[in-house]
């Protein structure tokens, strides 16, 4: 087996789990939501889904099938974000809930993008050396980041949808839709800036992971959720997973560092992931 992190054990893991639920399911998992009604081929599309997740989840786990597994699900995610998420951001620019949106499919592409960047064969780094090595894992921080802006950005957008989601048990639900909102905007921005960054990737991943045990499990163990919000934990796991393997690719990195080149995991046995 190939696990080159504990990231991307659970986001390979999580992979598999979603193709299983397509398979139960008979449609699309939550993660690929909304496909429009009348789109050609729309259910042989939800079984295509359903197979590459289990294809790609399996193949991560194998050292002579991660590089292909790893390249299939980046190249079909961007694919897939580009098709059905980035066209609203063209039909409705000011609306903040299409940059949310995409930014969801944006972590997934982020995770995917690192995976095949540490995974790449030497074909690929010779064809695309911005995709692959140490400029993949780059640019999958920061795609990372950018979707880190759209959530902080969607907390003070909504926070009439925000603050009712803070278990009630915990006081003052106005202010942590507000802080968790900042926090996000803070981490996207130290990525960016790459100021503490790895920090940063790790705060923001406990957060995803922290809102889905707090939130989404407390629902689905009381058997009180509605079919939207099965597909809102099963979406909040699947970034938590993603946001995990982004974290990952910081290993090594001082905790506090600013402005000095970040340094990548290397792939089992010795040799370098990018």
């Amino acid at each position: 087996m190939r696990i080159a992190s504990v990231g991307h054990g659970v986001f390979a893991a999580t992979l598999i789990g979603l193709g299983i639920l397509g398979l139960v399911k008979g449609g699309f998992v939550a993660i690929w939501q909304p496909v429009p009604k009348g789109f050609p081929a729309r259910e042989a599309l939800a079984w295509l889904c359903t197979l590459v997740s289990l294809a790609c989840g399996i193949g991560l786990f194998w050292r002579r099938t991660a590089s292909a597994a790893a390249r299939l699900l980046f190249v079909y995610l961007l694919v897939w974000s580009l098709v059905f998420k980035a066209r609203f951001i063209l039909l409705a620019p000011l609306v903040e809930g299409t940059y949310q949106s995409c930014g969801e499919n944006a972590v997934l592409v982020a995770g995917a993008w690192v995976l095949y960047a540490w995974f790449a064969s030497d074909g690929d780094r010779k064809r695309l050396r911005l995709g692959s090595g140490d400029s993949g894992v780059r640019g999958a921080r920061v795609l990372y980041a950018l979707a880190l802006i759209a959530f902080g950005l969607s907390h003070f957008a909504y926070l009439e949808l925000t603050a009712p989601l803070v278990p009630a048990w915990l006081p003052w639900h106005v202010g942590w839709a507000y802080g968790t909102g900042a926090a996000y905007l803070a981490a996207g921005l130290a990525i960016v800036l790459n100021v503490s960054a790895r920090l940063a990737a790790v705060l923001s991943t406990v957060q995803m992971g922290g809102f889905t045990l707090l939130v989404w499990v407390p629902m689905m163990m009381a058997g009180t959720a509605t079919a939207s919000q099965m597909g809102e934990f099963v979406v909040s796991w699947a970034l938590t997973a993603a946001a995990w393997v982004v974290a990952d690719s910081y290993r090594g990195v001082p905790w506090l560092a600013a402005g000095k080149r970040q340094a990548m995991i290397h792939a089992p046995e010795g040799g370098e992931a990018g």
